[in-house]
């Protein structure tokens, strides 16, 4: 039931003090035609109402949340309490610089730390989320052709086995996509690539390990091919926490990079935010970057490079959330963070183990942070497909993985467990899914109907996509 539907007429509660400043209200042609609705309630049935919601919802908190290619892993609440510091929360964006100088150490600290890890030379924190760093990276890539008078690069080549906002933020930038294809093994097909690769390639957009958790052995020669022809080559960093702190994106040939410090440096994403893309890049497309911080003889201060592609994001992007990576970082040390990625590509390899006598695996060798599954057998055998797996895994308290992606595994589930999840969990998580398996076999119907046990049963996803209510209607009948 929605907050409106418990509200009742008359009904007050007292949480906010009284305003001590001077009311000014709008002018009249300023305010609202018609009267906010707002609900009324008792502080007791507020309450209970956001509880009650609250207990609806599955998180990393709540149980095994194994979204692949989302890197949905344990945070340590310590970064919730650095984040929590009175020094941190009560800044204002419009203070001196000379009075935040912490603020300012902090994200130096975290460009040092993150520049370490990733091979790149500079980097700016404004980019608010995955897609929004994309999109700044491929701006450094085109207004470094431009500064060179090079206008005729007009594509970006993306793997067929990408992220969808890939392409997205090659189109947003003025770019038309070539795709390529992957070859048998999972990887880029190395003479598509290198057919389409010529004087019009702006660049290429690569994730590394790929989407179907591989680390594609042909990444020096891919970089070269692109530079060859003059094309800059951007990392994807989604799947960064399969590698962070063994080998280096700048080292395998990438001139610009973006990071999820809500995924990989440990900061809680989802519910639409708060997200943080920062950008690392190279020195000869450092020029271009949004306001850059730079140590004068006295003070920190930010400083817009002469040939920036301007300011991505109000201020200096999510500024609690690089104080949540930066304590990640110092947390694990130097040690710990290469332990980190070992821990996600043991568990990963450790579970797909576990499964694959009866699931079978879209590719065979050893795996990064992640796996991917193709139920096609499964289904042409018992009706049973990706989708009815993915419900019948939310009635035994598991969250779903990614599922019918990547486009290019037939009835695909995506696995990635993390390295926070301990061996009691994958194994009780594998159970679940061999116990699914074998209920595929001797009760599909079962399936069909899944879940049962969640708070609202099997929904026409379709539908729901195709004519979503997306708000409260006050004029309908009660």
């Amino acid at each position: 039931m929605l907050v409106f539907e418990k509200s009742r007429k008359g009904r007050r509660l007292s949480l906010l003090p009284e305003c001590d400043v001077e009311v000014v209200l709008p002018e009249e042609k300023d305010k609202r035609k018609l009267a906010l609705h707002m609900p009324e309630l008792s502080e007791n049935e507020l309450s209970r109402h956001y509880t009650e919601l609250a207990k609806k919802c599955h998180g990393v908190n709540d149980g095994f949340y194994p979204l692949g290619s989302c890197t949905m892993k344990y945070n340590p609440k310590i970064n919730e309490d650095m984040a929590a510091l009175k020094g941190f929360t009560d800044i204002h964006p419009l203070q001196p610089a000379h009075t935040v100088q912490g603020c300012m150490e902090v994200i130096k600290t975290a460009e040092e730390y993150l520049c370490g890890i990733t091979g790149m030379e500079r980097m700016t924190f404004q980019p608010a989320a995955g897609a929004h760093g994309e999109f700044t990276g491929l701006l450094l890539i085109k207004a470094y052709h431009e500064s060179r008078g090079d206008k005729k690069r007009t594509k970006i080549i993306v793997p067929d086995s990408a992220h969808g906002t890939n392409p997205a933020s090659a189109v947003m930038a003025g770019y038309s996509v070539v795709s390529i294809p992957s070859g048998s093994d999972g990887c880029v097909d190395l003479v598509k690539l290198k057919e389409a690769a010529g004087d019009d390639v702006a660049g290429l957009m690569l994730t590394n390990p790929n989407t179907v958790g591989l680390f594609d052995k042909n990444i020096l020669e891919i970089t070269r091919i692109i530079h060859e022809c003059g094309g800059q080559c951007y990392y994807d960093g989604a799947n960064l926490n399969a590698v962070m702190g063994m080998v280096r994106p700048g080292d395998m040939g990438f001139d610009v990079i973006h990071l999820n410090l809500h995924k990989t440096f440990s900061t809680p994403h989802g519910g639409g935010g708060p997200g943080s893309g920062p950008v690392g890049c190279k020195e000869h497309l450092a020029q271009f970057l949004p306001s850059v911080l730079v140590e004068g003889e006295e003070e920190l201060s930010f400083v817009k490079p002469a040939n920036s592609i301007g300011e991505l994001k109000s201020f200096y992007g999510n500024f609690l959330v690089v104080v949540r990576a930066l304590t990640y970082l110092m947390t694990l040390g130097k040690e710990g963070i290469p332990a980190a990625s070992k821990g996600a590509v043991l568990n990963a390899n450790y579970m797909m183990h576990k499964l694959k006598d009866c699931y079978t695996m879209a590719y065979e060798e050893v795996c990064m942070h992640e796996f991917v599954m193709s139920l096609s057998d499964l289904k042409k055998k018992t009706g049973v497909s990706a989708m009815d797996i993915a419900k019948g895994l939310l009635d035994n308290g598991i969250h779903p993985p990614t599922m019918y992606f990547p486009l290019i595994v037939d009835e695909a589930l995506m696995i990635e467990p993390t390295e926070t999840e301990s061996k009691e969990t994958l194994d009780g998580a594998a159970d679940v899914f061999r116990k699914l398996y074998e209920i595929a076999q001797s009760d599909a119907d079962k399936l069909h109907a899944a879940p049962v046990k969640t708070p609202v049963e099997r929904l026409d996803e379709v539908e729901a996509a195709r004519h979503p209510v997306l708000k409260y209607d006050f004029n309908r009948e009660k």
